[in-house]
């Protein structure tokens, strides 16, 4: 029971702590968050939109009760995100070795471990 509560605690602070980190970029408008977005067509109102989104998904990820809500909102965001690497951006951006379309994947990963634990939870998913 207690490597469950662990692994479940990891599922939620894992993709909250990679949503949370990218928030500075999104918010000082590095140059690397604005060339994605400006290459998406989305820059500024995509970037500050989608990081005041992540923001509040990390913090629907890391309350117990709403951990359900995050991971949906999580599963989206990042496979939005996932979906523009694969077809506009490419998995490797500005020489970062690949590193976003990573964490993308790996905060998709949990959210959907989360969703599918938390299944009980989501009205429209009950049985």
């Amino acid at each position: 029971m207690k490597t469950k509560r662990i692994a479940s605690a990891l599922l939620r602070i894992v993709p909250a702590i990679i949503l949370l980190q990218t928030l500075y970029f999104k918010f000082t408008a590095a140059p690397e968050s604005v060339f994605i977005f400006k290459t998406l067509g989305l820059e500024p109102y995509g970037r500050i939109g989608l990081g005041v989104l992540e923001l509040i998904t990390a913090v629907l990820l890391l309350v117990p009760r709403t951990t359900w809500i995050g991971a949906l909102l999580g599963m989206g965001i990042m496979a939005g995100a996932l979906f523009s690497h694969i077809t506009t951006l490419g998995v490797v951006v500005q020489d970062d070795g690949g590193t976003l379309f990573i964490l993308a994947l790996i905060t998709f990963v949990c959210c959907s471990a989360l969703a599918w634990i938390q299944r009980g939870q989501i009205p429209f998913f009950k049985r």
